[in-house]
């Protein structure tokens, strides 16, 4: 992308981030302005495809400090073997959230008169308590 700076109003436009993210992200050193319009933060129009790579980040589970580690003064680079990590993962939570799926959907057709009689139930408490605490670990 080529031309003149954005009004931070533009890049709010053009990225759908508020500005209270831009400001944010900007304090956290993962985007930088280039200048100021009066009281309006400037940006180089370069930066909502950084945004972009943010997002993106994010919805992986990248946290905000692992994602401004792949901005370098040469632009960005991605340490693939931290995507193979990551990959991994978000298939494990994947298998994990399919599980809940069906647990919740044997509950909610469950016959048992309470979820409590249910032995499936029962192993499904069992293992969200596991669930959680994996979850927890990989923090």
């Amino acid at each position: 992308m080529l031309g003149k700076d954005m009004d931070i109003g533009e890049v709010v436009e053009r990225s759908g981030l508020p500005a209270s993210t831009l400001r944010y992200y900007e304090e956290k050193g993962l985007i930088r302005s280039t200048g100021r319009q009066g009281i309006r933060r400037l940006f180089d129009p370069d930066v909502v495809d950084q945004l972009a790579l943010i997002s993106l980040g994010r919805l992986a589970g990248f946290s905000l400090d692992e994602i401004g580690k792949m901005f370098t003064p040469s632009g960005p680079h991605v340490d693939r073997e931290l995507l193979l990590e990551k990959a991994g993962e978000v298939e494990q939570t994947i298998r994990q959230l399919k599980v809940i799926a069906k647990g919740l959907l044997h509950a909610a057709q469950c016959p048992a008169p309470s979820h409590l009689e249910c032995p499936k139930f029962q192993r499904m408490m069992r293992g969200a308590v596991k669930i959680q605490s994996e979850m927890r670990e990989r923090r």
